[in-house]
């Protein structure tokens, strides 16, 4: 059931097609979010009741504000962001407590516990939460009256942590889900992306292979997303005893991150050449147009299995199959004629081709293989 909401989601409902593409992208966000939004607020409420209701701790906000911050919306890190989270809590409210304890509040105390708790976590850890939590715990401590004594806050920050992981293993979301989607979605760029690109060299027009280098360009943060996603959903194999069993396919999933990066910038790098081609007027060898067009059939293939469900077809042997068709087209006589600039263009190719057949599970020596053979 979760693998065909997961198809339709990606394919987008009659609905979702209707809207603007602008709202369509916000909705598209919502709807990927909405297990991490619930699993915020429901650690958040969980981590309040526990800390007044089990410990007898007066208004600890800082249960429900730790809980938040270590899971957020973000899969990616999650015991890393609980450590540091209670670590920057426990050194600000130290440094906080001792200041209002001999010194009193005001405006030079609230300038020192910031100066000494944000050096401190520095010189402690290099995470980036712990100097900010530190300071914003120890501004708190010495500028608002707060009701609780010593590390009752660091506790409250400790309750937060813990449970914020603990929802994360009872309540997981599916480990593999969101980075088969990221990397779907980044495939079907590509594919689209080399069919215009073979429409822009027909028609020579430079402007138009332009636009596909910009759109092509634009996924640096598409290609982020997708590695944070996969760490995270790593990271919710190892947690969650519900997806264990899942650990491997995860890691494979994973392993696709550095070969789906390379097929976008030898992908840019294709692009644009042939632009510098197309506008100095150069004719780009028919053999090439053709297999930029056939790049697009292997970048469909591999959509296709990314979106697969576990054991499903297609599978990573009907990619790689598809693949190594194209493989047989890539052969020196296409560019034999040709100047140094053609023959560049099918050597790019062959790289983009290395990419997509480890995205295809091969390794980088066994693709490189299958194009030496293919001369």
């Amino acid at each position: 059931m979760g693998e065909q909401w997961m198809r339709a989601r990606e394919s987008g409902s009659p609905l979702l097609r209707r809207l603007p593409q602008g709202m369509r992208s916000r909705v598209r966000r919502l709807m990927n979010s909405v297990v991490p939004i619930l699993q915020c607020a429901l650690a958040a409420g969980v981590s309040w009741w526990i800390a007044t209701a089990v410990f007898g701790h007066i208004d600890p906000f800082f249960a429900p504000i730790a809980a938040i911050i270590s899971l957020g919306l973000s899969l990616s890190k999650r015991w890393r962001r609980s450590v540091e989270l209670v670590g920057g809590v426990a050194i600000g409210v130290l440094i906080g407590d001792l200041l209002v304890r001999y010194f009193g509040s005001g405006a030079w105390q609230i300038t020192a516990a910031v100066l000494i708790a944000m050096t401190l976590a520095v010189f402690v850890d290099t995470g980036p939460i712990i100097p900010m939590q530190s300071a914003s715990s120890a501004v708190l401590v010495v500028a608002v009256p707060m009701t609780g004594a010593g590390f009752t806050r660091a506790v409250d920050a400790l309750i937060g942590g813990v449970l914020g992981v603990v929802v994360v293993a009872v309540l997981p979301t599916n480990p593999a889900h969101r980075a088969r989607l990221d990397a779907a979605r980044i495939l079907a760029v590509l594919r689209d992306a080399c069919n215009r690109l073979v429409d822009g060299v027909r028609s020579g027009d430079s402007a138009a292979i332009g636009e596909v280098y910009d759109e092509v360009n634009g996924l640096r943060g598409a290609l982020d997303t997708m590695r944070a996603d996969m760490r995270g959903g790593r990271e919710v194999s190892v947690i969650s005893p519900l997806y264990w069993s899942s650990r491997a396919r995860v890691a494979r999933i994973a392993a696709t991150a550095e070969p789906i990066s390379g097929a976008v910038r030898n992908l840019l790098v294709l692009t644009r050449r042939v632009e510098g081609m197309v506008s100095r007027g150069e004719a780009v060898p028919d053999g090439v147009v053709d297999l930029i067009g056939q790049l697009a059939d292997g970048y469909e293939a591999l959509r296709a299995f990314m979106l697969a469900p576990p054991d499903g077809q297609p599978d990573a042997a009907d990619a790689a199959r598809v693949l190594r068709g194209i493989v047989r087209q890539v052969r020196p006589e296409v560019v034999a004629d040709e100047d140094v600039v053609g023959v560049s263009t099918l050597a790019q190719i062959r790289a983009q081709l290395v990419d997509m057949l480890m995205v295809a599970g091969l390794t980088r020596t066994s693709a490189v293989a299958q194009l030496r053979s293919a001369r």
